[in-house]
């Protein structure tokens, strides 16, 4: 029986406010339905084209493509209606491309693409077009009982579409359907205007109902059970069978034939994987290929002057290494027809550096290519380190060339800004992304939808381990606190099974970080576009696989913050050098074998060095000693999973440091001829480059041919490397290598091949390592202040590099509203000062204001001063109070003395009295901004005229800050401790059972105490899954890392929280892999604990006066709070004689800081302390 329905309405999750159908499980149930073909019609876009395109191909059903769009009213408010379009042929394909693009362009409102008529009926060429039933503009009008306009509509689209027009029917049991369906089939005999049953599919089964509403409630943010939502969908419309379809339209038999004639009247061909490039302008007279060999030999004569002076022996024959390479370079790139490629490249990257935008030295294969090099799209040049252009362009096997360019993060949109206007607005986009419900988000929207709590929802998505490609299905099987959970919680098992069903459903667009494509005519050519309710930030609606696809060349534009770093450093160091009279610093001509540099990596100071901070880089670093750039550029490549379990990194070390021998490759094969190409890595096969060169020494491989063993051999298919290991030990005969030599050294390349590193990527970004770590030996303190600029919003970075900075001795200014800028910056005293726009709560705004202000009318006096001038509106208490507490106000204070130890003595005093007279020094300037602008001045001129006037008299006795207060200020606002340390509160007292400090310790046998602050915690399994805890303790004259093994960490985990005061007993020993001390702790212990157990009792002094009425019961009351096992002892002093009295055991006390504090306020504070034996 010839197939009796098609599905010509379906939305799948790309219509992102609706359709939860995905393309590969839609092409399986349509095949196994028995449909021929299938349409897809997401609302107002065309994202899943090439996806459903290719899996419909591929599995043999028809794709039909279209869209459902959303149609303005004749009447500028009126109603707006639907539409469905499908593409009939090519030009049909090209007009829908169009209109949709247009829509995005043109007809933004409201959140939604709404289609002009007109536009419509210029693009209905090719397009057949289904009226949209019942929310259609003559399902409207039929619905409205008003036949004449109903008849008018359909005429009108029938002139425009002719044959093409179908009037279109649904039965999905919802409301109204009935009521159309009747009035349309009148209409239709009444006019002769087709019939077509389609069923506005949205999912797949029908038990996907539920999933779906939750779909569509986490789009609108509402729940599921909100009584004002919309309810617009039914649980019919799933993707039915054509049986059921002949059952629910057997009244209406040429309905469904409709559905299989537009099938096959629809018959496009998207053209997929031919690659069009731009063109690029060439000079008159000229091919593309001439003028790319031009400025190739061009740019050869100019890279050479400063790689081989005239005068180096042997010139004509260095020289023509060169040539050789660059020869056969422009041959494979002409003979694939990419000169074009290049040559754009080349353009947008000299307009960069020419327009003070840095560009990275290269990054991935491109690096490997002498043209890239002349061209100066790279900085490396790839003869010196063994680059290979057969890495990046293989002649044998055709694929685009893929530059990824490094810019400078504030540049990076200058240069896009640039390329678009060179080569057409309409040309030039960005790439869609589709964001999908990933695991952790997943849960609380879920959550939120069906009503539950947030608490519910929050402490379910925290048991999900937050890593890079979680699911769902993952979580569950690593975590058991997990599992135990939704085995309990009823509502958590609800949410959970709801989740499982959206997990990965695309949910919204965003734009692609870097790619960039440039189309040779105008982009809707070749795919649709979006764009912002403005009409910028264009983006292809296709994402990046399929944009190659459809035959768009991608260019990446990442952004590389390191740059911008280095950018920022340079302007610092070279405003500094021109104060000087001295040459400013190019980083490109820094000397590549400095001393210094390579003592600063081999101490493994490379906190802030670009790719070398890790904690197990530095434990790598200090293995190695790196001693020169291949070094450098190996660690890269060394510091990966594979090497490191290996055993590839500590043979290479071995090497190094003449431990093993150095053999190429193995001392039991070896090849001498090997040598060269393998003795930058001490004989290592280290790099997909040697993989390649082995080939090609050993066994007469081309390298185009080796590249393709190499990717044979990542791949690891048995038969695959059966057939090219024969080949490769038949070349080793040619030779004359023995065969098991060949065989055994064909083995050892294999085994490390699935390792093996892209050099040229390794070695470019090498060079930016080594450019940090020169920056940071010679001019520690701009680099570090553009270090933490860049990094100033993420607070746990900035403590890293605080704490960096205070290790290489180099002093920190705080806050200040007089000197600071937004970003950190080095003042006249090589000091590094506070960037204001590190403070939380102070945005870019108000820095602006301050700035300002302070351009106009210099430095700010005091409180009063600084509010009077800056404008209110733009800085509100709350950011005033941020800055007060984070100590940039400091200078405008009564109590502020440039002197640091008076300036340290008064700083609580200065800054309580600014914090108590903020609210009138604000009161005071808005009352004068009043008078201002209604014209009257005060009285007497202005209320401070008399300069002698003392601003802060009322608040001069304001009750000075504790250091916890100043302290939780500053940590709340610059998210550390600036101006003090915790711990120097308890300073005197912790000497007592600690008696050294962390920078005095020794390695001993026997247990020691110590207490600090922890500043940093790592909580990881053993073998047997027990939790063990490595914490590190800061007592402010140093640091320490003390481990807590699983009985120790059990019974101490409540106390382990950062900023968390803590006292360890335990066995300090030298640790042999840092070079440090490292402490195995045995017991922790909160300071209450310490107390109670080392002190003796906590003494009171009080006379007789001072327990009168009320206080004997108040005193009862507050030891009654803090029941312990610490003794109080009191020491009373009557009219005629003194006692000291122990109090009995059931009054004993939790020696806590505020019974202390309140028992201080009390009796005064030199009458209450600990006493210890």
């Amino acid at each position: 029986m010839p197939a009796s329905f098609v599905h010509l309405r379906l939305h799948t999750e790309y219509s992102l406010v609706d359709g939860l159908v995905r393309v590969k499980p839609l092409i399986k149930a349509v095949a196994a339905g028995g449909m021929p073909a299938v349409a897809v019609t997401d609302m107002s876009n065309m994202c899943s084209l090439v996806k459903f395109y290719k899996t419909a191909q591929g599995a043999g059903i028809k794709p039909i493509c279209g869209a459902d769009i959303w149609l303005a009213d004749c009447d500028e408010d009126g109603p707006l209606s639907r539409l469905t379009l499908l593409a009939m042929n090519p030009k049909g394909y090209r007009n829908l491309t169009e209109l949709i693009s247009r829509g995005w362009t043109e007809g933004q409102r409201n959140d939604l693409v709404i289609i002009e008529r007109e536009w419509v009926k210029e693009a209905a060429e090719g397009l057949i077009a289904l009226s949209g039933a019942k929310e259609g503009e003559i399902g409207h009008a039929l619905l409205n009982g008003d036949e004449a306009l109903a008849a008018s509509r359909l005429a009108e689209w029938r002139e425009v579409f002719a044959d093409r027009f179908y009037l279109e029917v649904q039965r999905t049991n919802r409301v109204n359907d009935e009521e159309h369906l009747h009035a349309a089939v009148a209409l239709a005999e009444r006019s002769g205007a087709p019939l077509v049953a389609t069923n506005d599919v949205r999912f797949l089964k029908q038990e996907d109902f539920e999933a779906h509403e939750t779909r569509v409630c986490i789009g609108e943010g509402r729940t599921l059970d909100d009584p004002r939502r919309p309810r617009t969908y039914s649980d019919q419309q799933y993707l039915k069978t054509p049986e059921e379809m002949a059952e629910l339209f057997a009244d209406l038999p040429e309905a469904l034939e409709n559905t299989v004639e537009i099938a096959r009247r629809c018959n496009i061909e998207v053209q997929l994987g031919t690659y069009f490039l731009p063109n690029f302008p060439v000079p008159e007279g000229m091919t593309i290929d001439d003028y790319l060999r031009q400025v190739s030999f061009e740019g050869l004569e100019e890279r050479l002057e400063v790689l081989l002076p005239k005068d180096t022996p042997d010139y004509e024959a260095k020289k023509q290494v060169y040539i050789d390479r660059l020869e056969f370079e422009l041959g494979t790139i002409i003979q694939m027809g990419f000169p074009g490629y290049f040559l754009i490249v080349m353009d947008f990257i000299k307009w960069a550096k020419n327009n003070g935008v840095p560009v990275g030295p290269g990054r991935g294969s491109g690096a490997g290519s002498l043209v890239a090099y002349v061209l100066k799209i790279t900085d490396l040049d790839p003869l010196a380190y063994d680059l290979l252009f057969e890495r990046f362009l293989n002649p044998e096997r055709i694929s685009m060339p893929d530059f990824d360019v490094d810019f400078c993060m504030d540049g990076r949109d200058r240069v896009i800004d640039y390329v678009a206007e060179a080569y057409g607005r309409n040309a030039v986009s960005q790439i869609i992304t589709f964001g999908t419900m990933a695991a952790k988000a997943v849960v609380r929207d879920v959550a939120r939808v069906q009503g539950k709590s947030y608490g519910l929802a929050d402490r379910l998505s925290k048991m999900i381990p937050f890593e890079v490609g979680m699911t769902l299905e993952k979580a569950y099987e690593m975590e058991e606190p997990l599992r135990d959970f939704l085995a309990v919680d009823e509502d958590a098992r609800e949410i959970w099974e709801m989740a499982l069903k959206l997990e990965g459903i695309t949910r919204g667009t965003g734009k692609h970080a870097g790619g960039v494509v440039i189309a040779p005519t105008k982009l809707t050519d070749f795919a649709p576009i979006a764009c912002d309710e403005e009409g910028g930030g264009l983006v292809t609606q296709f994402d990046k696989d399929d944009v190659e696809q459809a035959g768009l060349v991608k260019f990446d534009f990442l952004g590389l913050r390191t740059l911008t770093i280095i950018k920022w450093a340079l302007e610092t160091i070279n405003r500094e050098q021109a104060k000087k009279g001295l040459e400013p610093v190019n980083i490109d001509f820094i000397p590549l074998d400095d001393k210094p540099t390579y003592q600063l990596l081999q101490k493994a100071e490379t906190t802030a060095v670009f790719q070398l901070e890790s904690r197990g880089m530095k434990e790598l670093i200090k293995k190695l000693k790196p001693d020169c750039l291949e070094d450098l550029i190996a660690l890269v490549a060394l510091f990966r999973p594979g090497p490191l379990q290996s055993g590839m990194v500590d043979d290479f070390i071995n090497r190094k440091h003449g431990r093993a021998e150095v053999s190429y490759p193995h001392p039991d094969y070896q090849y001498a001829g090997l040598e060269p190409v393998l003795k930058p890595t001490y004989g290592i096969i280290l790099y997909q480059e040697q993989v390649m060169q082995i080939a090609q020494v050993m066994a007469g491989y081309t390298l185009g041919g080796a590249d393709m063993l190499r990717r044979a051999m990542g791949k690891k298919k048995p038969e695959e490397m059966a057939k090219q290991r024969g080949g490769f030990i038949e070349g080793c005969a040619n030779n004359g290598i023995d065969a098991d030599l060949a065989g055994n050294i064909f083995d050892l390349v294999e085994k490390f091949a699935g390792y093996g590193f892209n050099k040229s990527h390794s070695a470019a970004y090498g060079l930016v390592s080594y450019q940090t770590a020169w920056l940071k030996a010679h001019h520690p303190s701009p680099f570090m202040a553009a270090v933490l600029s860049a990094d100033m919003h993420n607070t746990d970075k900035v403590v890293i590099l605080i704490e960096e900075c205070r290790s290489m001795k180099l002093r920190i200014d705080p806050p200040d509203v007089n000197v600071s800028e937004f970003k950190f910056t080095v003042n006249d005293d090589g000091r590094i000062v506070y960037g204001l726009g590190a403070v939380k709560g102070v945005g870019e705004g108000p820095v602006e204001a301050i700035a300002e202000c302070r351009a106009e009318g210099g430095p700010f006096k005091d409180l009063f001063d600084f509010c009077a001038r800056i404008d209110l509106k733009r800085i509100n208490k709350r950011t005033l109070e941020a800055l007060i507490r984070s100590g940039a106000l400091d200078r405008l204070g009564p109590y502020f003395f440039e002197e640091a130890k008076a300036y340290q003595a008064n700083i609580d005093r200065n800054r309580a009295v600014l914090l108590a007279a903020m609210e009138e020094a604000v009161q005071a300037a808005e009352q004068t901004a009043r008078s201002a602008e209604s014209g009257h001045m005060d009285l007497f001129g202005g209320l401070f005229a008399e300069p002698e006037a003392d601003v802060y008299a009322n608040h001069r006795n304001a009750r000075e800050l504790s250091l916890k207060e100043r302290l939780k200020g500053e940590k709340d606002t610059l998210g550390l401790y600036l101006t003090g340390h915790p711990i120097d509160e308890y300073e005197g007292e912790i000497r007592r059972f600690a008696r050294q400090r962390i920078i005095d310790l020794r390695p001993a046998r026997g247990e020691q105490t110590i207490a600090g602050l922890i500043v940093n915690l790592r909580v990881m399994k053993n073998k047997k899954g027990d939790k063990m805890g490595f914490i590190t303790l800061d007592d402010r004259s140093g640091r320490i890392e003390a481990s807590l093994f699983a009985e120790a960490f059990n019974s101490a985990q409540a106390l382990l929280q950062t900023d968390a005061l803590v006292v360890v007993e335990g066995e300090v020993s030298n640790d042999d892999f840092s070079g440090g001390l490292r402490l195995r702790a045995k017991r922790v212990m909160s300071l209450e604990e310490a107390r109670t157990g080392l002190a003796e009792s906590l003494r009171v002094k009080v006379a007789g006066e001072a327990l009168k009425g009320e206080r004997m019961r108040w005193l009862a009351e507050v030891c009654g709070r803090h029941r312990g096992a610490c003794p109080i002892t009191l020491e009373y002093t009557g009219h005629d004689a003194r006692a000291l009295l122990q109090f009995g055991e059931d009054w004993r006390i939790d020696p806590a800081d505020n019974l202390i504090q309140a028992l201080r306020d009390q009796f005064g504070r030199d009458n209450v302390f600990l006493q210890y034996r």
